[in-house]
């Protein structure tokens, strides 16, 4: 089951989330060798303090399986400002209609191989689905995201081959460094759905996800991530260029509302 924490409601998650940055500690530093940061097991990043959302795999038992970082591709992101070089003197994506994939990973010591919901392949796909349907409500049209040929050929296996690529393959330290585009189309999605076997909804209502794996006694959404959820919605709809970024900035205006009991409409009017 996916849980979706994002800045509205990640005060909730703390315990969830502290699970999410010790599997990247154990995936990015131990296993995979890159250099990042880890302080007391946690792998963290500055981009986790932009209020991120996370889509993270959890088991019955409330144990994090998987997860993935979403970052706007308007504000900092991985491909702007550390990859750049990918992308051969190329300006990085700037839209509202394009988010960014970082920091996908899986517990593989936890599952198992094969295609049972226990499986490296059935979790793989489900943050992957999580991930697309969260942002295709959202107005999102694509995700870019920095891979290296082995996640290349993971996503070509499971149904779900980048339809493009930026710039240039570029050696980075020990791996090589692909910046890939793929949409966010129900065809997509169906396909990995039906490579995966997965049925029904991905997602856990979060009333039921802050019941089951939730923090005791947190507080309610923190008034300075709502606020600013509120200032960047408000920037989008400033800067929308055309009707489709426009509906997308609506649409995501709507969505905040709806989660967060608030009205972020004010000033909206002046967009011209």
């Amino acid at each position: 089951m996916i849980i979706v924490v994002d800045g509205v409601n990640a005060d909730q998650f703390t315990g969830l989330l502290s699970q999410v940055f010790e599997l990247r500690a154990r995936v990015f530093k131990d296993r995979l060798g890159w250099d990042v940061d880890v302080v007391d097991g946690q792998e963290k990043d500055h981009f986790d303090e932009l209020h991120p959302t996370h889509i993270v795999s959890v088991t019955d038992e409330g144990r994090v399986a998987g997860c993935m970082r979403l970052l706007q591709t308007t504000g900092p992101n991985m491909l702007a400002d550390v990859f750049s070089s990918i992308l051969q003197g190329e300006p990085a994506p700037r839209s509202p209609l394009i988010w960014e994939a970082t920091r996908f990973c899986v517990d593989t010591n936890m599952l198992d191989s094969g295609k049972t919901r226990n499986s490296i392949s059935y979790v793989t796909s489900e943050v992957m689905v999580g991930a697309f349907e969260y942002a295709r409500t959202a107005g999102v049209e694509d995700a870019v995201a920095v891979i290296d040929p082995i996640m290349n050929r993971v996503l070509k296996r499971s149904c779900n081959a980048p339809y493009d690529y930026l710039g240039e393959a570029t050696p980075m330290g020990k791996v090589t460094a692909m910046a890939a585009l793929m949409d966010c189309s129900e065809t997509r999605i169906n396909a990995v759905r039906d490579f995966a076997n997965i049925q029904g909804d991905v997602f856990l209502d979060e009333d039921e996800a802050i019941q089951r794996f939730g923090d005791a006694n947190s507080k309610a959404s923190n008034p300075n991530a709502v606020r600013a959820l509120q200032d960047y919605v408000h920037e989008q709809l400033q800067v929308a260029s055309n009707t489709s970024e426009l509906r997308a900035a609506l649409h995501l205006l709507a969505e905040l509302e709806n989660d967060t009991n608030l009205t972020l409409t004010e000033g909206a009017a002046t967009h011209s």
